[in-house]
């Protein structure tokens, strides 16, 4: 059982590298993100949104559903962090 694990865990490992291997090179000028997406929020922040703020127009008005979720996840952990703490509290 332990021998299947190590050969999942191999295959898995050897799928992620392969995968992040067609990657662009971090802070590469020439990546998709940098010629297309960026250029776009740039150029129609202010239009689209009505903001004049750009980070304050990408994080609500073209990732408004992401946000969202990320704040999701940080709300449902802080919750049950406070659930587990406040059932240590003990009771005289």
């Amino acid at each position: 059982m332990r021998a299947l694990a190590v050969i999942i865990m191999a295959l898995f490992a050897f799928v992620m590298i392969y995968a992040t291997s067609a990657l662009p090179v971090p802070g590469d000028p020439e990546a998709p993100a940098s010629t297309y997406v960026s250029t776009y929020y740039i150029e129609h922040a202010i239009e689209d949104s009505d903001t004049p703020n750009i980070v304050t127009a990408v994080l609500v008005d073209y990732r408004g559903l992401d946000t969202l979720g990320e704040t999701l996840v940080i709300f449902t952990a802080s919750l049950a962090c406070v659930l587990i703490l406040a059932g240590r509290v003990s009771r005289d």
